[in-house]
Parts: C-alpha cells; sequence; structure tokens
C-alpha cells in the first residue's frame, strides 16, 4: 500500500471526509428535480389562472387541500461563448500534464520508500545474524538461569548488537513458561517490545515498522542460534535478541523527496501553462485567420484567401477553405456573367424582333390605306411575306435556344451515312451545285440527323452568306484521345472573319455588321450550331486561312452502331 507523507495525507484525509459528508445531500439532488420536474412548473405566481381567476399560493386545491406550487427549475445553462477555445485547450492540456507528473511522482516515492525501508530492514537482519552468531557461545545450555548470564556479558552482547550507534537493544530469555527481558541498562528510545511480536520471533526473524510518539522505527527480533561447527545449522540458545532502528534518517529522506517532488510538479505546471499557451497559439492563429477569410468572404470580397502553413489538419483545412472560395468565386463570377448575358440577350431579342415588327406595321399600314395605288400594293405584298419570314425563322431560334440552355434538348441518335446525310442537308436548300463535297461513301455516324442537319446548315449557310465560293465541305473519320470521330470542315474564299470577331463568333446575336443593318440572319444560327455541336459530346472551331478564307471545324465523335 503507498502511504503518502504527512504533509500531504492530512489534507487529502480531510478532502475526503468532506465530500463523505455531503454525499447525502448530492445523492438527493437528482431525485427533488426529477419530483420537481414531474410536477412541471405551473400557472406563474401573481398571474391569471385559465379560467379568470387568481391562483395565488395557497389556494385551496379541488379536493379541498392546499396545493403549494414550487418554483419553477431553472437549470444554469453554459454558453459556449463563456470558455474561450484558448482556455479549453490550455486547460486540457495543464490538467493532462499534471496528472501525468503527479502519478509519476506517486509511483517514484512509492518505489523509492520501499526500496529504502526495505534497504535499511535487509541490512539491520543481516547484521543482526551475523552478529549474534559471532557473540554467544554455542556451548550454552538450551535453558539457562538469570543468575548464570553476567551483566557484563548481557552489556557486551548488547554493545555488539549497536554497533551503528542508531540501534536500541532489548534482550531477553526463553524459559520454559515464556519469555523474560532482561533490564534494559541504557535505554535509548524507550520502545516496548509487542508480545505478540516477541512469540513471533521465537520460530523466525521477523521484523515490523511502528510508530512511537510520533517517529517510525523498524524492530527486528529472533532466538539467538549458536554456530556449532560439527553441524550444518546451529543450536537455539535461551538467549532472544530484538533490535529497535530508527527510521529517522529514512522519513527524513522521504520529507526531503516529497519537496522535490513537489517543487518538480511546480515547473510541470509552469512549463505546461507555456507549452499550452504555445500549442494554442498554434492552433488558434489558423482558426483566426479562417475566421477573418471566412467574414471577408461573406462581406463580399470573394478574392480572400488563407495562406496554407504546413501539411497539418488545419493546413488540410485552409486548403479547403480556399477551394472552396474559389469554387464560390467561379460559381458568382459564372452567375454574374448569366446574368449579364440574360440582360443582352433580352436587349438583343427586343432589338431582332422589332426591326421586322417595325417593317411588318409600317407595311401593313400601307396596305390599309385606301389611297394607295395598286402597284404599291403588290410591292408591299412581298416585302411583308418576307418579314413574316424572318419573324418566324427568329422565333424558331428563340425556341431552339431556349431549350438547349434549359437542357430539355434530347438526341434522338441513328445510324447515319455521313455522305447522304450531307446531300440530304444541300439539296432541299438549293446549295448542291454552290457547294463542293469532299469525303469518303460509306462512312457511318451514330448522330441525330435533325441536329446535324442542323449544324451543317446554319455553317454552309453562313459560309455561302458571308463568303465567297467556292465553298467545300470536307469530312473524314479522325480520331482524337483514343476516341473515334468524324471531322467535318466548312470553308469559303473570301476574306476571312475580321480578327476581333474570331473570340465572338459564337456568341449570340453577333454579326459582322455591329449596327445590325446589313446581314439579313439573325445572329443565332453559329451559337445554335456550337451548342448542337456540343450536345453530342463534341468541339467546334473556326480560325483564318490565308490561303482560303474562314475554315469552321467540326469533331463529333462516331458513336457505337446499333
Amino acid at each position: 500500500m503507498i502511504r503518502l507523507p504527512q504533509t500531504l495525507a492530512s489534507p487529502v484525509r480531510k478532502a475526503v471526509t468532506s465530500v463523505r459528508a455531503y454525499a447525502p445531500a448530492l445523492a438527493a439532488v437528482p431525485a427533488t428535480l426529477r419530483a420537481r420536474l414531474r410536477r412541471g412548473t405551473g400557472a406563474p405566481r401573481g398571474h391569471d389562472s385559465p379560467h379568470g381567476q387568481d391562483s395565488p399560493h395557497g389556494q385551496d386545491s379541488p379536493h379541498g387541500q392546499d396545493s403549494p406550487q414550487d418554483p419553477p427549475v431553472r437549470l444554469p445553462r453554459l454558453s459556449p461563448r463563456r470558455v474561450g477555445l484558448r482556455l479549453r485547450l490550455i486547460t486540457g492540456f495543464v490538467v493532462v500534464a499534471v496528472l501525468s507528473s503527479l502519478a509519476a511522482s506517486v509511483v517514484a516515492y512509492y518505489l523509492v520508500q520501499r526500496s529504502m525501508l526495505d534497504r535499511t530492514q535487509s541490512n539491520v537482519i543481516g547484521e543482526f545474524k551475523n552478529t549474534i552468531g559471532r557473540t554467544v557461545s554455542a556451548d550454552m545450555p538450551k535453558f539457562a538461569n538469570y543468575s548464570n548470564l553476567s551483566v557484563e556479558y548481557l552489556q557486551q552482547l548488547k554493545s555488539a548488537l549497536s554497533v551503528q550507534g542508531r540501534y536500541d537493544v532489548k534482550l531477553a530469555q526463553v524459559q520454559e513458561d515464556g519469555i523474560y527481558f532482561f533490564p534494559d541498562f541504557d535505554p535509548r528510545y524507550g520502545v516496548d517490545i509487542p508480545p505478540d511480536f516477541a512469540q513471533m520471533a521465537r520460530s523466525n526473524t521477523v521484523q515490523r515498522r511502528v510508530e512511537h510518539r510520533g517517529a517510525p522505527f523498524l524492530l527486528v527480533g529472533a532466538q539467538v542460534y549458536a554456530e556449532v561447527p560439527e553441524r550444518q545449522t546451529g543450536r537455539p540458545t535461551p538467549i532472544m535478541g530484538f533490535v529497535i532502528v530508527s527510521l529517522a534518517r529514512e522519513a527524513e529522506d522521504l520529507r526531503t523527496l516529497t519537496q522535490v517532488l513537489l517543487i518538480a510538479n511546480g515547473v510541470t505546471l509552469a512549463v505546461a501553462i507555456v507549452f499550452a499557451l504555445v500549442a494554442a497559439r498554434g492552433v488558434l492563429l489558423p482558426v483566426r485567420r479562417l475566421g477573418r477569410a471566412a467574414y471577408a468572404l461573406g462581406d463580399g470580397r470573394l478574392d480572400t484567401r488563407v495562406e496554407v502553413i504546413g501539411h497539418d489538419e488545419l493546413a488540410d483545412l485552409a486548403r479547403t477553405f480556399n477551394r472552396t472560395a474559389g469554387a464560390l468565386e467561379g460559381g458568382i463570377a459564372e452567375l454574374r456573367a448569366l446574368e449579364a448575358s440574360s440582360r443582352r440577350f433580352v436587349a438583343d431579342v427586343s432589338h431582332e424582333l422589332r426591326t421586322p415588327l417595325t417593317a411588318i406595321t409600317a407595311l401593313a399600314d400601307t396596305l390599309a390605306d385606301p389611297g394607295v395605288s395598286a402597284a404599291d400594293r403588290e410591292t408591299a405584298g412581298p416585302l411583308v411575306t418576307e418579314g413574316v419570314r424572318r419573324l418566324r425563322i427568329l422565333v424558331e431560334h428563340l425556341i431552339e435556344i431556349s431549350r438547349l440552355d434549359s437542357g430539355t434538348a434530347a438526341l434522338v441518335l441513328e445510324d447515319l451515312e455521313v455522305a447522304g446525310a450531307v446531300a440530304a442537308c444541300l439539296a432541299p436548300r438549293g446549295w448542291t451545285g454552290r457547294v463542293e463535297v469532299e469525303g469518303p461513301d460509306g462512312l457511318m455516324a451514330r448522330l441525330d440527323p435533325r441536329r446535324f442537319d442542323v449544324i451543317l446548315a446554319n455553317l454552309v449557310g453562313n459560309a455561302l452568306k458571308h463568303g465567297a465560293p467556292p465553298v467545300v465541305v470536307r469530312f473524314a473519320e479522325q480520331e482524337r484521345q483514343g476516341v473515334a470521330g468524324l471531322t467535318l470542315t466548312v470553308t469559303d474564299h473570301g476574306p476571312g472573319i475580321p480578327r476581333w470577331l474570331l473570340p465572338l463568333v459564337f456568341d449570340r446575336f453577333v454579326k459582322l455588321d455591329r449596327a445590325r443593318t446589313s446581314s439579313e440572319g439573325s445572329g443565332l444560327g453559329l451559337a445554335i450550331a456550337r451548342a448542337n455541336v456540343e450536345l453530342h459530346g463534341g468541339e467546334v472551331a473556326v480560325l483564318n486561312d490565308p490561303a482560303e478564307g474562314a475554315v469552321f471545324t467540326v469533331w463529333l465523335p462516331l458513336g457505337e452502331s446499333a
């Protein structure tokens, strides 16, 4: 069992006594709270009851007995704001460090105490046996009278046993009817030998630690066996010796050890606080940076980023924050671009619709005027028809764009022979003689026929309208990144596309004439063509060939044949 020093034992005993005294009251608290919570809080005092009458404290119950109301139980609520993260980190670090230091100190104290006492006890017992064996005569009778043992002999034996100066020796004589102690000539400590201890010493060497007047002592006792050369074992003598050893030196060493351990624990506490502050700073600084960055991000500064330091969990958190902030910035930028595009789209649609509607309105007014001549009516009729046609084409393009934007457009894939599909696109529009076609026969692709027709018609129509003959359509099989595909090019021999227009040529309502007065197109054809190409999972690009003119290149995956 671990024995605490006197300086620690007393406070511990007082604390245990206090806890035991309050234990019954603490045990009754949960039952009291449960009983109050089961009764409920009831109507507040001084407020009207549900029946419109006051129900003051002490009013008779419906059964004719008083029903006192207990006040509502208000359990304390600890807000997380009251205990900061710094304090929690420091407290946890310090508690772990101090508990570890205390545990190590208690173990060290116990081991040192046990080692010290065992060493002292072993030395005393060994010296006692050796001294007794050398001092007592082997021919001493088993039972001798007190008169046969001289006082000088007893003093000599006592002096031999107490050679170290801190031993007190008591001698006794074994008789048939008991053990009788010799008179103590010069007692040093005044410690009496317990009778049970003396009886135990008759059969074996025994030891016991006792306290006398607040001082620790070690008792060692045994019956003396004299050495007999002819025997392996000694023969018993009528002498019993008891050595009383003061443990004051060991107690003083243990007190010194206790003070050293307390100082070491104090130093450990100080060092733990310092390390806890450093560790808390290392944790809280990145957290504060993240907090400031999150506040700035919420304030609209979308370019806010956090510096990533190290490779720990906080660094991973900072990287995650930066990725999230980047995604948020990109998403908001995309939303703003879509918003701007929507505003521009509405303005462009309004402009494009206004032009044919204005012309049709003017021509309709002309036709409705009774004073207009027949020749003017014949001239206005075809113009109204052309305006309606352009308006119909614009509306169809707008409907197609809205379907593509909303994601409701779907592919209806079929196995398509490319050469036949190209011829079927050119012939109904009267472009067969104006467009040259180059490509192998029998090349099959799994495409949506209607959308392939829209792609090719828009590209060829744009080349015929803005380029110069001859317009050449070329198609061939081409693999990209391990995927088999169809490459389709539409080339004209005109002046090409102006450099400023190349990045914008597939945008909506983009025309060569910025004033939109010289072109009859809707400005949506190339945008629809690109959307249909991307719906197939393909790519479209445009460049200027100095030897030819504008070259539009479309790549579509062939797909797997049904």
